[in-house]
C-alpha cells in the first residue's frame, strides 16, 4: 500500500502557525509544491533570501514542524526565488 502525499491544507496550516516567527525577522515562506514522496518544497522570501541562517530556519523550524505535525511529510526543500 502506498501512502498518499500530505494534505496541502495541513501543510499550509503549519506554515501559517510558524509564519509570525519568520516574519519577525523580515522573512516569509511560500508553499510551492508537495511531491508524491512527501517532500514539501517551499520558497523562502524577504530577508530569508541569502540569509546565513536560512538553512537553520529551513531545517530547525520549518522542516521539524512539518515532519512532526503533518503525516506523510518526509522532508522540506527550498527552491530558488522566482
Amino acid at each position: 500500500m502506498t501512502q498518499s502525499p500530505p494534505d496541502r491544507a495541513s501543510v499550509e496550516a503549519v506554515l501559517e502557525a510558524i509564519r509570525p516567527s519568520i516574519k519577525a525577522d523580515g522573512g516569509d515562506v511560500e508553499l510551492v509544491e508537495i511531491t508524491d514522496a512527501g517532500v514539501v518544497r517551499v520558497r523562502l522570501l524577504g530577508a530569508c533570501i541569502g540569509c546565513p541562517s536560512s538553512q537553520m530556519t529551513l531545517r530547525g523550524g520549518i522542516e521539524s514542524n512539518l515532519v512532526g505535525r503533518v503525516p506523510g511529510v518526509t522532508a522540506v526543500e527550498a527552491v530558488e526565488a522566482a
